[in-house]
């Protein structure tokens, strides 16, 4: 029976080749075309219908309405379709990891119906109508797509410490990832350049760690950015890097970081987080209570990468510490003293929590809950680790978007699999690997230029999280990725060519954005 099913599977394998060629990015999981004529959207009568009453949905209409410029559209005869009709299962519109985005769509020569579960997935599945849409006359194919996505975790992180990034910028960022069905924000909001988020627990630490007055995420920027994410069906993760990455701290709080001159961070002669000092815990608690009010979403992110032990080592009053407490010249030990206590503080404020992969190899002991975040190279061996030991996985390793080189570079971010770490790997090991987040750390990138940097480069990690398996053809992403760049442009988003040379019917145009 084994060997039966086996030779079925082999001979009902899909292959990129045999799917329809249409201009969506990401691919849906199941795609069948309909032996009708195509319909033809009659721009002046069309409208998104729905018997729900969710006030967030009829914004999802608002928008693709304003994305499909139907006032541009040259009447013509034989307009055949004038709704689509839009079914929601469940009112509940919590955004979880959870929360279903699964739908199906079906669209005849006059007619179009979408169901879902949720709301978040009937956004997605509006987003895929849309991009059936030819804009230059209005018809789409007959089809019926099934569709859901490969991971649940679905990411992009924007680091606004190193260079800041306005709160327009941000939305513009969140924007784009909703078209390609990303559903987290991983906010690296403060690192040691710049402290810009403005604390009401500790006002200081943007006053003396931002870059000026200017350049800060208020209480009001936050919660505008938290809304605005929501309401394109994406989750927002702060992280907060401890113990080191915290230079931009220590203005404010004396006495909080290590010092060590000679051995700082980037020039300074302060390190990391100073863990013998025991006034450190209480701003810890206090900040990540109020961090964790602030977001509501399941999830903080603890940072945990690259602590530079030399500097604890240089410090006098850590070595006396740690000779005192059965642990000398054991810094990996004196790590993890800092981590437990840290994350015992997060903990009993019932929050998940992510971590960089220095902190399970460095052996701390942490929760079953926790996410094992893997970003070095070698990120194969970390999720062997990690999910033998029944830690759940995410992958950064292979996605640095911020990252450039000459040509296509986007082809080497597509050939990345999370899942792909053991060919041995047991359903179980598999099964705890969520998905990833692409990452654009901000050395090299401001307003002026991340998004067009970000996207559509990112739309290739973008659909290894969500299509199927099988589909992993760069030949059968190219023309897609470029309908997916020229569509981003109609909409008024300044992404960038992903190929040497070619253009779009409709250009990107640079107004000022007041």
């Amino acid at each position: 029976m084994l060997l039966a099913a086996l030779l079925l599977l082999i001979s009902t394998e899909v292959h990129s080749t045999d799917l329809p060629q249409l201009p969506l990015v990401p691919y849906p999981q199941h795609v069948s075309l309909i032996s009708s004529p195509p319909a033809v959207l009659d721009p002046l009568r069309f409208t998104f219908s729905t018997q729900s009453r969710s006030v967030l949905l009829q914004e999802v209409f608002d928008r693709y309405h304003k994305y499909l410029r139907l006032h541009d559209f040259e009447q013509k005869l034989n307009l055949t379709l004038k709704k689509l009709d839009v079914v929601v299962k469940d009112s509940n519109e919590e955004l979880l990891l959870e929360t279903s985005e699964n739908y199906t769509l079906t669209v005849n020569t006059d007619s179009a119906i979408l169901q879902a579960d949720t709301v978040f997935g009937a956004m997605r599945g509006i987003e895929t109508f849309s991009q059936l849409i030819n804009t230059y006359n209005y018809t789409l194919p007959s089809v019926q797509i099934t569709d859901y996505p490969r991971y649940k975790f679905r990411g992009f992180m924007v680091d606004t410490s190193r260079h800041y990034l306005s709160v327009s910028v941000l939305k513009q960022l969140i924007r784009a990832a909703s078209w390609s069905k990303l559903n987290i924000f991983h906010w690296h909001i403060v690192d040691d350049p710049s402290f810009p988020y403005c604390s009401t627990s500790f006002p200081d630490l943007c006053v003396k760690g931002a870059f000026s007055p200017d350049h800060v995420y208020s209480q009001t920027d936050v919660l505008d950015i938290i809304l605005f994410a929501y309401r394109h069906g994406v989750i927002v993760v702060p992280e907060l890097d401890t113990p080191g990455h915290t230079l931009s701290w220590g203005k404010a709080l004396p006495g909080f970081l290590t010092h060590c001159p000679g051995h700082g961070n980037i020039g300074a002669p302060y390190g990391p987080v100073n863990p013998t000092n025991e006034d450190v815990y209480p701003v810890l608690k206090a900040l990540f209570t109020e961090i964790t009010s602030v977001f509501p979403g399941q999830f903080v992110h603890l940072g945990g990468d690259e602590v530079h032990y030399p500097c604890w080592k240089s410090n006098k009053d850590i070595t006396d510490w740690m000779s005192a407490h059965n642990m000398s010249g054991n810094y990996d030990r004196l790590e993890n003293y800092y981590e437990t206590r840290l994350l015992n503080i997060v903990n009993s404020l019932n929050k998940n929590y992510i971590v960089w992969e220095e902190v399970f190899y460095h052996h701390v002991d942490i929760t079953p809950q926790t996410i094992v975040h893997a970003w070095k190279p070698n990120w194969k061996k970390i999720f062997q680790s990690a999910t033998t030991a029944g830690f759940r996985c995410i992958l950064s390793a292979g996605w640095y978007i911020s990252r450039i080189s000459y040509g296509e570079d986007w082809q080497n971010f597509y050939q990345v699999d999370p899942r792909s770490f053991n060919d041995t790997a047991t359903p179980e090991q598999l099964a705890l690997v969520m998905g990833g987040t692409m990452c654009m750390w901000g050395e090299h990138v401001d307003n002026s230029n991340v998004l067009s940097r970000f996207w559509p480069r990112a739309s290739a990690p973008a659909e290894r999280l969500w299509s199927p398996e099988y589909i992993t053809d760069v030949g059968f992403m190219e023309p897609r990725i470029e309908a997916h760049r020229c569509r981003m442009v109609y909409r008024g988003y300044p992404a960038e060519p992903s190929f040497k040379r070619g253009h779009c019917q409709v250009e990107y145009t640079w107004r000022r954005r007041r």
